[in-house]
């Protein structure tokens, strides 16, 4: 699909769901090489996991806003909450936004769905009402690998038929990528998607087992290994995803009238993971080797003690791993970053802001 260059540098861009893990990480890079202009985060800092965390990632964005060529604006309120979303276009008129917004999880759908519905669903209606009303020049979404459900097809591609979710957080994600096609159709909006693989690292969301892993081993306790560790997922470091969405930032989806008069919907789908699916097992002896190496756990720690062996949970997948050619294709990018880097960058991480030797 061709694409409209879009220039960040002096825009207003508007990131939903900063200071959360992936908005807090962008955020982070537009204040660090934006030329000008404003960066406005918008986020309820809701208690799915410790607000403390969300609060340390703003502290770290309201520092670098200091020296940023850049503004930055941080308004505290959810996208569900249609007045809040309305007055911030009319307020900052952005002319791109990037919705990561959203209830995560696929295990916490199946005890509070209401909440999947409430920001998911008619938070992102909310977004794009917004952005038919004050037109942008690219909204770029988040998706996730969720909606390939149990596809045994791989790897991965977004030419795939995804019409059976095995979470309600899937077939939410699904509704959205449904949503945004039909806006960019009615009300010519250039969107992307972006489906996100196990996105992991410094910071992270700890919810993920990467993190809720370390911090029961740290604690003493035992980590259960689901599908008694047959699992492969695609993780994707942090940097790498940030870089994607950077890029596809600016490169919108071209506008084009068809042979009907009416416009071709300008919208794009995308796939950004690392493209290289990792054993459960493997992955979790790369942790424990990193955890112990930053100083986390000691080095005689008794790994096998603390493991156990489960079956499979409601909503879980056995394989996820992304076609990620076409986003190389039209943005020259292919995640980089292996996991025994990006562990221990994580663990580093972990032992500077939970402390070491616990």
């Amino acid at each position: 699909m061709k694409k409209a260059s879009v220039e960040l540098n002096g825009a207003t861009i508007l990131v939903t769901g900063s200071p959360g893990f992936i908005g807090a990480n962008l955020v982070l890079r537009l204040l660090k090489e934006l030329k000008g202009g404003t960066v406005v985060s918008l986020d309820n800092l809701n208690a799915y996991y410790d607000p403390a965390l969300k609060r340390y990632r703003l502290d770290r964005i309201e520092a670098a806003a200091v020296s940023s060529a850049a503004r930055h604006v941080f308004i505290e309120g959810s996208i569900a909450d249609r007045a809040l979303v309305e007055d911030v276009f009319a307020t900052h008129r952005p002319s791109v936004v990037v919705n990561l917004a959203a209830q995560a999880g696929v295990r916490y759908s199946i005890d509070h769905p209401d909440a999947y519905i409430e920001s998911n669903l008619v938070g992102f209606f909310n977004v794009l009402e917004a952005c038919r009303r004050h037109p942008v020049e690219h909204l770029v979404y988040a998706s996730s690998s969720s909606v390939y459900g149990g596809n045994k097809k791989v790897p991965f591609s977004t030419d795939d038929a995804v019409d059976h979710p095995v979470s309600l957080y899937a077939a939410t994600k699904k509704a959205d990528e449904l949503l945004a096609h039909s806006y960019a159709k009615l009300y010519d909006i250039p969107c992307t998607g972006l489906r996100f693989f196990t996105v992991y690292g410094p910071a992270g969301r700890p919810d993920m087992f990467y993190y809720s892993a370390t911090r029961k081993l740290a604690a003493g306790g035992t980590i259960d290994i689901f599908n008694y560790g047959n699992c492969q997922r695609d993780f994707t470091y942090i940097d790498d995803i940030v870089e994607g969405v950077c890029r596809v930032m600016r490169g919108a989806p071209a506008r084009a009238v068809g042979e009907d008069g009416l416009p071709v919907a300008p919208y794009a789908l995308y796939n950004i993971g690392g493209g290289r699916p990792q054993n459960l097992l493997d992955f979790i002896a790369t942790l424990q080797k990193a955890l112990v190496d930053a100083g986390v756990l000691p080095a005689d720690y008794d790994f096998a003690a603390h493991q156990r062996l489960v079956p499979m949970q409601p909503g879980d997948v056995p394989v996820t791993f992304a076609d990620s050619a076409p986003l190389e294709r039209d943005f020259g990018f292919t995640p980089s970053v292996g996991i025994a880097e990006g562990l221990k960058r994580f663990a580093e991480w972990y032992g500077e802001y939970h402390g070491r030797g616990r």
